[in-house]
């Protein structure tokens, strides 16, 4: 494991994007939110997406600086075609129009459609939480098999994200974001380069039986190589059984088939489908009820014993903001191969070997 400073690995994947075709601004915002991924602990949507993003872009998967595309709204739904851009220029521009809509109606519906990988999908409910909404999404990734239905083994859905965010005032927000597969197939990936093991049960192969080696899913692979689904035999299973399992056909229909990217399928181009609700908490609770008896409940929850002597009751995104803290003050740990798949990224690209040596020191 190597650790990496946080702005050093932003600079290089800019670099790197720019120098495969996109703009500058578009190639920051892709390093910015991937390293965010990393930085708040969830490795799987960070930087050892790279080698893919850049295959996808070459495949015509991914198509450099779009604009999100209105395809039809009303002051209150925004209906819009990512047009396979970049998630993480498309998704802010979408997240954008539902918080302008919310905050002029009280609530707002977004359907996104087509569009790129949108990475983490924490960050959107940030955004929201940052301008004090309410939101949910529901997020499908069509062309994406991955994932085994409770009693199957064979893959029908995508690992269908789940995400809510809910604002304090002053405080950090409280940002609950999973997939609904025991676990994202980014920490497949990442287990695959090297990282943290996955559980025992997190796969399930064609015989039935469970599983924690990445080759289930990928088959064969180098250190250092893309990973390809498609070459598995197995699946990720879903979370919590049968409650996952219905909570990622959910997912699939809401994300997916309502938004117009369509629930996932096999032999269809990648694609990420979301579909968002914003809520004004202002229009609804004009008491200022709202804010105090969340921090009420939380300090209640919080205030639980714990099940181990010296543990601590955590809300969702706590994790987050001290993982966050730990590695802008000691750097981005990365596996040996994620940075090897990284550097050689790079150098495809044609990045200076000067600067990508300046951004390991």
């Amino acid at each position: 494991m190597i650790r990496i400073k946080a702005q050093a690995l932003e600079d290089l994947v800019r670099d790197i994007f720019v120098r495969a075709g996109c703009s500058e601004a578009e190639g920051k915002r892709i390093g910015k939110y991937l390293v965010i991924a990393n930085l708040t602990g969830h490795d799987s949507h960070g930087v050892q997406r790279v080698p893919r993003y850049l295959q996808w872009k070459a495949d015509g998967a991914f198509i450099a600086d779009r604009e999100v595309k209105v395809v039809s709204e009303t002051p209150v739904i925004a209906v819009l075609d990512g047009q396979y851009g970049f998630g993480q220029t498309i998704t802010p521009q979408a997240v954008a129009i539902g918080i302008r809509k919310c905050k002029e109606m009280g609530l707002s519906c977004v359907a996104l459609r087509d569009v790129g990988h949108i990475g983490r999908v924490g960050d959107w409910a940030e955004m929201a939480a940052a301008e004090g909404l309410v939101s949910v999404h529901f997020v499908n990734a069509a062309g994406s098999i991955l994932v085994a239905p409770f009693g199957a083994t064979e893959r029908r859905f995508s690992t269908a994200p789940y995400c809510v965010g809910v604002p304090r005032p002053g405080q950090m927000p409280v940002i609950l974001d999973f997939a609904t597969s025991v676990v994202a197939e980014g920490k497949v990936l990442n287990a695959s380069f090297g990282g943290k093991a996955l559980p025992e049960d997190a796969l399930i192969g064609p015989d039935g039986k469970v599983s924690n080696d990445p080759h289930v899913l990928y088959g064969n692979y180098t250190p250092t190589g893309l990973r390809n689904h498609s070459q598995g035999t197995g699946a990720i299973r879903a979370f919590g059984d049968h409650k996952g399992s219905g909570l990622a056909l959910m997912c699939e229909l809401l994300g997916g088939s309502l938004t117009g990217t369509g629930a996932t399928e096999p032999g269809r181009k990648f694609s990420n489908g979301m579909l968002s609700f914003y809520v004004d908490p202002a229009k609804l609770d004009t008491s200022g009820f709202f804010p105090k008896d969340v921090q009420r409940y939380i300090d209640f929850v919080k205030g639980a014993k714990p099940a181990t002597p010296g543990g601590e009751v955590l809300i969702p995104g706590e994790p987050e903001e001290r993982t966050k803290a730990e590695r802008l003050a000691n750097g981005v740990p990365l596996p040996e191969d994620t940075w090897g798949a990284i550097v050689e990224a790079a150098r495809k690209v044609g990045v200076d070997e000067r600067r990508i040596q300046l951004a390991a020191q």
